[in-house]
Parts: C-alpha cells; sequence; structure tokens
C-alpha cells in the first residue's frame, strides 16, 4: 500500500507526520514536548558518552607518552642480574628484528643516596648517554652540556627534579650513594659508599620516575655495583603499540637466556586501573541514554491512545497489524536516530574543540580546572578514537528500537471497532 504522491512505503510516511504532527497541526503538543525531550536527553547521553572517553583517553595517551618517554619500549634483561658477556652481539642480534630501530645497554641497580641525616631510595641507571638519546626522549630535553658530563670515571649524577627537590640538593652539591652489599672488614660487613657530584637535573614530565631516577655513566654504574657487563638493554621499536608482539617474537629469537620485558608488562596494573575506570564510565553514562531512550516508551504509549481512530481507519482500510506496528517503529525510531545523530555532532565537535572550549569557561569562570602547581598536565586533553564512537552510535540506536517495540506492539492490537465505536 503506497501513496500516489510518493513510492515510499506509507508507513514511513504515516510515521514521520506522526513525529512532527504536534508542530504541524499544532495539536498533541504534550507529546510533541515530551518526544523533543527524549530526543534531548538521547542526544545529550550520546554526547557526554564521545566527551568523557575522549578526555580520559587523552589523559591515558598524556601519561602513556611521558611513560614511554622514560621507560624502554622493550628491555632485555640478563637472568638474575649477572649482566651479558657480550652485549654488543646481543644488539646486533636483536637488530635483525625489522621493527627494532635502536639500541642502548644499560646497567640498573637499587641504591640509597644521602645528604647529610637525609637518604632516599632511588632507581640507578648507567647509562652510555649518545646510544641512550636514540632509546629514550627525556634524555634528548636534558642540555647536551649536562649529558657530557656522564662520562666515565667522573662519577657525575644527574638526579630526577623530584628526588633533588626532596633532598634538597642543587647542581654542583656533592651526595653519597649507598650501594647494596656491603664490603667485608675485619671491622664487620661494611656498607659500600660512593660520593657522586651533581652535575645536572631533569624532569622527564612522569613524577614517579623524577622522584626516583639517578642516571650516572654506565662505566661508573658498574665500578660501584661491581658488575663486569651491562644487566640489559633497552630497545626502541617503530610502533609502541605493537610492543608485545614484538617482545614475543624477540623471545623466540634470542632464547631462554634472555629475559624481554615490554612497557605494558611493567605497567600493567595502570594500564588494567584505567581501563576498568574507563569501562565503568561507558556503563554509567550508557545508563543515561538508555533513561532517555527508553522515555520513548511514554511518548509513543500517548501517541498510540491519541491516534486510536487514525489506526482503526488504516486497519479498515486493510493495514496488516504489521504495517500498523511499523508506523510506530519508525516514530521511535526517528527520535533515536535523530538524537543519536544530534549527539554524535555535538559530542565530536566538543571533543575536537576541547582545547579552545576549556580555556574559555575558565577565563568565563576566573578558575583553572588543571591548575599547574598541582598537576602534571596543565590542559585538557582529548583522544576521540572511532573505536570509542561506533559502539556509542550502535548502542543508542539499538536502545531507541527496543523503546519503540512494546508501544508498537499495542498499535497493532487495537481493535478497530472498539476504537471507532465513540468516534
Amino acid at each position: 500500500m503506497q501513496t500516489t504522491s510518493s513510492k515510499l512505503p506509507y508507513e514511513l510516511l504515516i510515521g514521520w507526520r506522526y513525529t512532527r504532527a504536534g508542530r504541524v497541526a499544532g495539536r498533541n503538543g504534550f507529546i510533541s514536548f515530551i518526544s523533543g525531550v527524549s530526543m534531548l536527553g538521547i542526544a545529550l547521553g550520546v554526547a557526554a558518552l564521545i566527551i568523557v572517553l575522549s578526555v580520559m583517553n587523552g589523559f591515558q595517551k598524556e601519561v602513556r607518552d611521558r611513560m614511554l618517554a622514560v621507560v624502554s619500549h622493550i628491555e632485555l634483561l640478563a637472568p638474575g642480574g649477572e649482566g651479558f658477556a657480550d652485549v654488543n652481539a646481543l644488539i646486533a642480534q636483536a637488530k635483525q628484528n625489522t621493527e627494532v630501530v635502536a639500541a642502548a645497554p644499560f646497567v640498573s641497580q637499587q641504591a640509597l643516596m644521602a645528604r647529610g641525616e637525609d637518604m632516599r631510595g632511588a632507581m640507578v641507571r648507567g647509562i652510555d648517554p649518545e646510544p641512550e638519546t636514540q632509546v629514550s626522549d627525556f634524555t634528548l630535553q636534558i642540555p647536551p652540556a649536562v649529558r657530557a658530563t656522564l662520562q666515565p670515571g667522573s662519577f657525575n649524577v644527574v638526579l630526577g627534579g623530584e628526588l633533588a627537590m626532596s633532598m634538597g640538593v642543587r647542581v654542583g652539591d656533592q651526595i653519597t650513594l649507598i650501594a647494596p652489599g656491603g664490603q667485608v672488614t675485619p671491622a664487620g660487613v661494611m656498607p659500600r659508599l660512593k660520593q657522586l657530584h651533581v652535575s645536572g637535573v631533569f624532569d622527564s614530565g612522569h613524577y614517579e620516575y623524577d622522584a626516583s631516577l639517578a642516571l650516572l655513566h654506565m662505566e661508573d654504574a658498574q665500578r660501584i655495583f661491581r658488575l663486569e657487563a651491562p644487566t640489559g638493554v633497552r630497545l626502541k621499536i617503530k610502533d609502541s603499540q605493537q610492543a608485545r608482539s614484538v617482545a614475543y617474537d624477540l623471545a623466540l629469537q634470542l632464547g631462554p637466556d634472555v629475559i624481554v620485558r615490554d612497557w605494558t608488562r611493567q605497567n600493567r596494573t595502570w594500564f588494567a586501573a584505567v581501563q576498568v575506570e574507563k569501562r565503568m564510565m561507558f556503563i554509567i553514562l550508557t545508563l543515561i541514554v538508555a533513561v532517555a531512550a527508553f522515555n520513548l516508551v511514554t511518548t509513543l504509549v500517548m501517541t498510540v491512545t491519541d491516534k486510536r481512530a487514525d489506526i482503526a481507519i488504516l486497519r479498515t482500510l486493510g493495514a496488516s497489524p504489521k504495517s500498523i506496528m511499523a508506523i510506530f517503529v519508525v516514530q521511535g525510531a526517528t527520535v533515536g536516530v535523530l538524537g543519536t545523530l544530534g549527539g554524535l555532532l555535538l559530542g565530536l565537535s566538543v571533543a575536537f574543540n576541547i582545547d579552545v572550549i576549556v580555556p574559555a569557561i575558565e577565563n568565563l569562570l576566573g578558575a583553572s580546572f588543571l591548575p599547574r602547581d598541582i598537576y602534571l598536565i596543565s590542559r585538557m586533553p582529548s583522544d576521540p578514537q572511532a573505536a570509542d564512537i561506533w559502539p556509542i552510535a550502535i548502542i543508542s540506536l539499538v536502545l531507541a528500537f527496543l523503546a519503540t517495540i512494546y508501544p508498537s506492539w499495542r498499535a497493532s492490537r487495537v481493535n478497530p471497532a472498539q476504537a471507532l465505536r465513540y468516534e
């Protein structure tokens, strides 16, 4: 059954007409108002989901990038921490993997840093400055003159900014490194101490490392910790997101005598917590969309009640129950589609321009959402991802469609004789 003016199915035309009937005919204003509120609720729910998940992605990316500036994409470690006898051969073997773009040997040990009565635990990393700049971005931020002070035999140290501040140390000061595993003397076991000269301070942008990391030249670290060879090799690969698969290939390639560890495993707890938080935010905000979508039930039930006479006339003209049901499914789905599209446009507009919108709101309110003296990140980051946006749109449309089923079924069950009895 089709209209004479259009080849479109009449169910689609009537459903669309019912959607805008309140505005066109001036009747049923309250029903039209509820329909508009449902549409607005879906749009705001979808937009909120997109904006929140985009901001969470942005924070995760910002922290991950700062973290990857300090940690290795992949680390090759010697079992037992004894060191690699031929580290150059190991590097050459690792570079046979086409994903590996750079490598640098290192020594890593825990120690105590002392200045007077003040002591702090530190991760001492012995590096070769030039190769190290190829595998870690934060070393490039250290001035070349400071990197040049890390010479073999100089026993100069470059401290993380937070570590230096907590110890009250400035460039040019002397600190004492207390190494684990003391030396045996006639007076008993004495701790091994070494005076170090603070030649510089770095700021990686990641508090955990700024508060605990100390850089020495690799040969100086080997002497202090009595190691004959580097204890590991840091690798940089083309795509940090493929670190797990590349690490698996390297583990097969290098054999059981080398421990291969990628950055996702080193920070597994943090990333797992972020994923759980993101999942919970998705569920909570989806409930907002669900509430707005199921407001359609009220709208359609009221529409069905108001259109009982129209339904009866359509039935007497030969419309099947399925056609009547389709009319109201079209009406509810139209609200869901328009609300979802509006939410996508609003959410993406805010997500892609949040670096402009947030400063404007801060200037208007005279407040700062991310104070520089408290947070490492002073701007609101945003990273919209298609993997988040598509599920949001699909879920919104599915919820809107589900909300139309019951009222549409009720409409298809209207008895024409009873509906027309009092007309």
